[in-house]
């Protein structure tokens, strides 16, 4: 190491990296990927989707994209990785947005796909599961989905609405619970008992 200048990493070169790793339309297998970490990046996932760089937002759908595809999740903190290089990024709530559900069939062949704002689309069920959790002081619900090996989506509120819609009553260890069933999975959302 004697005698090198440590190269802070930079979203530029992290997106070129990620380019030249990325053989076709797939997913990069992430989950192959042990480089060194380099380093926290000036950048950061909003709550709302918004990915932010030394404070202005990035706007090139493409580049978010290219980004979202090397994000990978280890305990509690988020990373972008290439084969080369591992820089730690914040993330506000959680790094995706389900900007669209698209529900189809009925009673346990239900199937709810919902797209994100980075135009992943995942189908709930056993492996996708959804949760949703309640706000301590005002009880609004927060749902989400998970996409992919740790990283979940919130669930925008049209979405969330229209789950509603398709929701239905069932006991859950001896609880009344209304909630959503997708490739034969019921997840629960709200307490029966909180309904009326």
């Amino acid at each position: 190491m004697s005698g090198q200048i440590p190269v802070k990493p930079t979203a530029d070169g992290i997106a070129a990296s990620a380019t030249a790793a990325k053989k076709d339309r797939g997913l990069p297998p992430v989950h192959l990927w042990n480089p060194p970490f380099m380093g926290d990046l000036d950048m950061q996932i909003l709550r709302d989707g918004s990915w932010i760089h030394e404070g202005g937002r990035i706007n090139r759908p493409q580049l978010v994209r290219l980004f979202s595809t090397i994000l990978k999740k280890e305990g509690e903190n988020y990373f972008l990785v290439t084969p080369v290089e591992k820089v730690g990024i914040t993330v506000e709530d959680v790094p995706f947005v389900a900007v669209d559900v698209d529900i189809a069939g009925d009673g346990d062949g239900r199937v709810l796909t919902f797209t994100t704002n980075v135009e992943d689309t995942v189908e709930a069920g056993p492996d996708a599961p959804i949760r949703v959790e309640r706000d301590g002081e005002s009880g609004e619900p927060a749902p989400y989905v998970m996409v992919r090996a740790g990283l979940e989506a919130r669930i925008d509120r049209k979405s969330f609405y229209r789950m509603v819609d398709a929701g239905e009553e069932r006991e859950v260890d001896g609880e009344a619970w209304f909630g959503v069933t997708s490739k034969g999975a019921f997840f629960p959302m709200i307490p029966a008992k909180d309904l009326s």
